[in-house]
């Protein structure tokens, strides 16, 4: 069973910095894409970042600029790294691999953007 353990949330002040890391227990073979996605209080679940098996990028508008995924291929290891943050940030952040035939999921890890 592949798991996905996410780290790295917290609080932060607005303007601040977190990264997110998300380990992937076991190599990946015919994935679409590496994605971090997010559910903000009261909201649906948003895409925030993917990354492809070739590492092109996309980002949804709100964040684009401030953030930036990557991956650590040998470690199994997901990034993001999250610069100047704002209360709208605030949620929920899931990582997620989705390939042919599966998709799996992390339990997520929180962050809260507050002074």
């Amino acid at each position: 069973q592949v798991q996905l353990v996410e780290s790295g949330g917290g609080l932060v002040q607005p303007g601040g910095s977190l990264t997110l890391s998300c380990a992937i227990s076991e190599r990946m073979y015919l994935v679409h894409y590496f994605g971090w996605f997010r559910r903000a209080p009261g909201k649906q679940r948003e895409l925030v970042a993917t990354i492809t098996s070739f590492d092109s990028t996309n980002y949804t508008d709100s964040v684009r600029g401030r953030v930036r995924i990557s991956r650590d291929i040998p470690g199994n290891t997901l990034f993001l790294q999250m610069d100047n943050l704002k209360p709208e940030d605030t949620a929920v952040y899931y990582c997620n691999v989705n390939g042919q035939n599966y998709e799996h999921w992390g339990r997520g890890t929180q962050v809260t953007v507050s002074s």
